[in-house]
């Protein structure tokens, strides 16, 4: 029988005791205590595979990116080979952070300290002066590299863990991975961002925005008023929304996995019916498509969904395909429709993340992206 011991502060309080389940309430020291944040550090960002950026921002040999894996900066760069590797960004030698750009283009990174220089995948290439002066002969070249972090793409996402016996990045997706396919890995040449990520600072517990993923839609209502004043959405009193609170088009199944991550798949029936005025009744699974593809492709892209997905996602996508959601811990994406003034519907894709900074402070990073063979309107 597998137990678990919760975690105890320095005050003597339980981590548990802070966390009521069956109210389904935790008390606001969850949110702003330093240690609490200091151990999700450790047990959290410490150990599992954490999403730094998209191939797509360093396409060529030395772009590099820097993003934070928790509380450690690190280098995401692309070397000679095409490959994509990620190290600590501090110089082994005195802890001097490497890289001060946020991103670039180099063969060699260099520390401003003392001078040593390592390759794009963290291996040591050398330093100013000669082996013996700098660093003796108690380490071979060859352990003079920086950490090393464990890395892998999935639909072009790059995803990093100093975790090196921990579980593949499937596992860790676990059943969630059929439907985040359908999201991420729907297309012969994948995605691409649009230009760098928007990024700022927001003064809050980076666990208030983690929750948005799929625990709480009824924030849009208020929060996103704008996407049914845009046509994302039927209002309350248009057509079966009439009488509701919520409409129709925004209620749907919620999928939740043992391992934290979660989606929302909302009724396209209404969507359909209401955007083309088709009666979606009537179409098979390759006419819903053409009549309202996947936010983000076009009609001439759809016939590709049937080369990479399933029969039955097929059907998931015409039915009631993920349109929000995210990935434990920290991860939202949202794939909306946008009417336009020529009748026309254009999709849009974007994905979050917040990135802790601190018990009371998050990074957003927020990226917008387009199929890679999508025309360029």
């Amino acid at each position: 029988m597998l137990t678990t011991t919760s975690p105890v502060l320095s005050d003597g309080t339980k981590v548990s005791d802070l966390i009521y389940p069956a109210t389904r309430e935790v008390q606001m020291r969850v949110l702003s205590d330093r240690e609490i944040y200091e151990l999700e550090m450790e047990k959290i960002f410490g150990k599992i595979w954490v999403l730094l950026g998209h191939e797509s921002e360093i396409p060529d040999s030395g772009d590099f990116i820097v993003r934070d894996m928790g509380s450690d900066s690190v280098i995401a760069a692309r070397t000679k080979d095409g490959e994509i590797h990620v190290s600590l960004n501090v110089c082994p030698h005195r802890g001097m952070r490497i890289s001060t750009a946020d991103c670039g283009n180099t063969q060699i990174h260099k520390c401003i300290y003392h001078g040593w220089a390592f390759r794009p995948n963290g291996d040591f290439i050398g330093s100013p002066v000669e082996r013996e002066c700098m660093h003796g002969k108690m380490m071979a070249k060859e352990e003079l590299g920086l950490k090393k972090a464990r890395v892998t793409l999935y639909g072009g996402l790059i995803f990093a863990t100093w975790n090196v016996d921990g579980p593949s990045f499937d596992e860790f997706l676990g059943d969630a991975k059929w439907y985040y396919d359908m999201l991420f890995c729907r297309s012969d040449k994948g995605m691409e961002v649009l230009g760098p990520p928007q990024r700022f600072i927001v003064n809050a517990n980076w666990k208030t925005a983690g929750e948005q993923s799929a625990a709480d839609g009824f924030h849009t209502l208020t929060l996103h008023r704008w996407l049914g004043e845009v046509g994302n959405y039927a209002k309350k009193g248009e057509g079966e929304g009439e009488g509701t609170d919520l409409s129709p088009e925004m209620i749907g199944v919620e999928i939740s996995s043992p391992h934290g991550h979660a989606l929302r798949c909302i009724d396209l029936a209404r969507k359909i019916k209401r955007l083309t005025g088709l009666d979606p009744a009537t179409l098979s699974v390759e006419e819903k498509l053409n009549a309202l593809p996947p936010a983000g492709m076009t009609r001439d892209m759809v016939e590709q969904l049937a080369r990479n997905l399933s029969e039955d996602q097929l059907k998931v996508l015409t039915s009631m395909p993920p349109q929000v959601g995210g990935m434990f811990p920290n991860i939202l994406f949202g794939f909306v429709y946008i009417p336009q003034p020529d009748g026309s519907v254009v999709g849009s894709m974007t994905l979050h993340a917040y990135v802790p900074q601190g018990p009371d402070k998050l990074e957003f990073v927020n990226w917008v992206f387009a199929e890679k063979d999508a025309p360029p309107e």
